[in-house]
């Protein structure tokens, strides 16, 4: 019989995924493992790999759409099974299982019932296919013509069965409207001296992904409901350069040359997480929880938003671990290649914006985290010396976001001094 394989949960928070592209494709043999199509989630763009071998009869899913959970996606038939006549139809499901697994159908049933019916002169002229009185279109492609104020009726499909999906309404012009007489929606113009026409360009809306959607959520909650305070340090990063040029001379050719100054960074903080353990904590109701290990999550940016691998048992890493581990993570991360436990259980995190020029910024505390170290760029600027001379000097600057309820200012001060003696006395970080 064939096989229905439905979305799978790919991350702890995942109530739905969108159906990004199929790897695999219809007649093509599949075995345990093998990547069969991307799946963003509310964390990553995932791959989602097969738990059954067989050869893909039929995609039940639109690249594109949003899937709940449990929700059927594609159809597979083991070696030599003859394929079912006409379209494949999945076993009808428990009443309340299809309650709570196709919220999305019952949705875009209720809109096609109070959908009132196109005039006659709309049916005659319209390019798009339709069943009964409704133009035929995926649920997808309904809300983004909406959000885009396109009237399906004047499109054409280009989906099975002349149905209109994503990439039609996509590559349709922004405020047609029935009889595509509208002007495209434009933006209004700042006032400008005569003789100096400005191409006026059309606003773009882009509809958020899971990824971005699910940072807007944390985010705000996490600048609403946790008291920030912030603190900033400099640190006198001349003995840090100086030692990672040592480093890169003995080590050359064995890959300790590689290290950086984020490497050193978070290895520094690692050591100050277990000199100050009240800092290595998260509020939890009617507690404070502390630590026993120190997992750091690393900031990484990627095309699609952040994540945060975690870096585990930091505490317990040498400075070559910490730099390979990293790398490692990063890569992956960039590459959509993470597993969701890679980017769950951090204690804290570091964020660094330095290789983009920042000198300075505060960061906002990862949720349920208590503390979120920014690291800027090293600058070159005149100090004074211990002598009172004014001198060449290089400076990079360390600031602590903290939950307040957690971590208190003391803490806070003295977990950032840590950090500033164990880079400026750069050795220890070899202990």
């Amino acid at each position: 019989m064939p096989i229905y394989v439905e979305m799978p949960k790919l991350s702890d928070t995942m109530t739905e995924g969108t159906l990004v592209r199929w790897v695999k494709q219809p007649g093509e043999s599949v075995d345990v493992g093998d990547v069969v199509a991307e799946v963003e989630t509310d964390k990553a763009t995932m791959e989602m790999e097969a738990f059954d071998p067989g050869i893909i009869h039929q995609h039940l899913i639109e690249e594109g759409s949003k899937v709940p959970l449990g929700e059927n996606i594609y159809v597979l038939l083991e070696e030599g099974e003859e394929a079912p006549s006409g379209d494949a139809k999945p076993p009808a499901k428990p009443k309340s299982e299809a309650k709570d697994s196709e919220p999305e159908k019952k949705e875009e049933a209720q809109s096609q019932k109070e959908e009132p019916a196109a005039p006659e002169s709309s049916k005659s002229d319209a390019p798009a296919p339709t069943s009964g009185d409704r133009v035929k279109a995926s649920p997808l492609a309904k809300k983004i013509a909406a959000d885009k104020g396109i009237d399906l009726a004047s499109l054409t499909g280009t989906g099975p069965g002349g149905r209109i999906v994503k990439k039609d309404v996509e590559s349709a012009k922004a405020g047609a409207s029935k009889g595509g007489t509208s002007e495209p929606v434009k933006s209004p113009a700042a006032p400008r001296p005569s003789g100096s026409p400005v191409e006026q360009k059309e606003d773009q809306r882009i509809p958020l992904s899971g990824m971005r959607r699910v940072i807007a959520e944390r985010l705000l909650e996490s600048k609403t409901t946790i008291p920030h305070f912030y603190a900033t340090i400099e640190i006198d990063a001349g003995p840090m350069m100086d030692f990672r040029k040592s480093l890169k001379a003995l080590g050359e050719g064995s890959g300790v040359e590689k290290v950086t100054f984020n490497d050193f960074v978070l290895r520094a903080m690692a050591l100050a997480a277990v000199a100050v353990p009240q800092a290595n904590a998260a509020f939890e109701k009617d507690a404070i929880v502390q630590f026993g290990n120190v997992h750091l999550s690393v900031a990484v940016a990627i095309d699609d938003g952040l994540v945060t691998p975690v870096l585990r048992n930091a505490d317990a890493c040498s400075l070559a671990e910490i730099s390979a581990q990293v790398k490692d993570l990063a890569t992956r991360a960039r590459n959509k290649k993470l597993k969701p436990e890679e980017y769950q259980g951090g204690t804290m995190t570091i964020s660094n914006l330095g290789a983009y020029g920042v000198e300075e910024f505060q960061a906002i505390i990862n949720p349920p985290q208590a503390l979120i170290l920014a690291v800027g760029a090293i600058v070159k600027k005149p100090v004074v010396d211990e002598a009172g001379a004014i001198v060449a000097g290089n400076r990079m600057r360390l600031t602590l976001s903290a939950d307040h309820r957690v971590v208190d200012g003391a803490v806070g001060a003295e977990f950032l001094a840590k950090i500033k003696e164990t880079l400026e006395k750069p050795m220890l970080l070899l202990i």
